[in-house]
C-alpha cells in the first residue's frame, strides 16, 4: 500500500472519530479525545513505519498528536449544531491529511536531501502555529489554577518548539542545542501566559498573542540554527511582536 493511501486512510479515521465523540456522553468524550491523540500516534507510526527508528526521527508524531488533541479541546467549546462541527472535521481532516505528506518529507529528509523539504518546513512551520493556537485557547478557556495554567502552558509548548526546531535540521539525533533551545523558548511563552493570565484579554486575544510569541522564537531560533539569524531578520521577528503588542494594548477593555 502507498505512504498517500495510508495517509488517506488515517485521515478519514481519525476525522470519523470526531464524527462518532459527537454521539458519546460528555462524560466519556474527554476520554474519547484521549484516545483519539494516542490513535494518531499509532495510525501514523503506521504510515511513516519506512522512515521510523529509535531515534529523532520520532519527534515527527509530536505534531499529529498535538494537533488531534487541539481539535479535540476546541470541539468541547463550539456550538452543537451541525453546521459548527462539520466545517471542523473538515479542516481537521485535510490538516491531518497535510501533515502525513509533511511529516513523510521529513523522516526522508533525515536519511538524504531532497528538494520538497524546504516547502515541507514552511506548511511544518505553519501547522505548529495552527495547534499552538488551539492548545493555548483550550487553556484560557479552561480558566484553571495560576499554578496549573502556567505549567500547562511550558509543557505543551516545549514539545512543539522541539519537533519545530528539530524540522530545521532534520538529524537523526537530538542535539543539546534543540533541548536548549526548547526549553528557553518554552518558559519565555510560559512567562508570557502567565503575564497575560493577569491580562484583562478575551481568550482569543490572549491566544493569537501566545502563538505570536511561539511564531518569534520558533522562527528566530529556526533562523540561528541555519545560520541566518542576521540583524535584519531579528529586527523583522521583533516588528511583528512589538506590532502585536501595540494591538493588544489597543483592544484590551481596561475598565471594569
Amino acid at each position: 500500500m502507498s505512504k498517500r493511501k495510508k495517509f488517506l486512510i488515517t485521515s478519514a479515521l481519525l476525522a470519523s472519530g470526531f464524527v462518532g465523540i459527537n454521539f458519546l456522553d460528555n462524560e466519556v468524550r474527554f476520554w474519547a479525545i484521549g484516545g483519539l491523540t494516542i490513535l494518531t500516534i499509532v495510525l501514523f507510526y503506521w504510515s511513516l513505519a519506512e522512515g521510523l527508528a529509535l531515534d529523532a526521527t520520532l519527534l515527527t508524531l509530536v505534531l499529529p498528536a498535538l494537533f488531534t488533541l487541539g481539535v479535540g479541546i476546541f470541539w468541547f467549546l463550539l456550538p452543537a449544531t451541525i453546521f459548527a462541527r462539520i466545517p471542523v472535521v473538515a479542516l481537521y481532516g485535510l490538516g491531518i491529511y497535510a501533515l502525513g505528506l509533511t511529516l513523510n518529507i521529513y523522516t526522508v529528509s533525515a536519511i538524504r536531501t531532497i528538494a520538497l523539504s524546504r516547502a515541507a518546513k514552511g506548511v511544518g512551520f505553519v501547522l505548529t502555529l495552527f495547534t499552538a493556537f488551539l492548545l493555548f485557547d483550550a487553556l484560557f478557556s479552561l480558566k484553571t489554577q495560576i499554578w496549573i495554567f502556567a505549567p500547562a502552558i511550558v509543557t505543551t509548548s516545549f514539545p512543539l518548539f522541539l519537533q519545530g526546531f528539530w524540522s530545521t535540521r532534520l538529524t537523526k539525533e537530538i542535539e543539546k542545542k534543540l533541548l536548549f533551545y526548547s526549553l528557553i523558548s518554552g518558559l519565555l511563552i510560559g512567562e508570557i501566559g502567565l503575564m497575560l493570565y493577569f491580562w484583562p484579554v478575551t481568550i482569543v486575544v490572549g491566544s493569537l498573542f501566545l502563538t505570536i510569541g511561539v511564531y518569534i522564537l520558533l522562527g528566530l531560533g529556526q533562523a540561528s540554527l541555519e545560520g541566518r539569524l542576521f540583524t535584519q531578520t531579528v529586527r523583522d521577528y521583533l516588528t511583528v511582536g512589538l506590532l502585536v503588542f501595540l494591538s493588544m494594548l489597543i483592544v484590551t477593555r481596561w475598565a471594569g
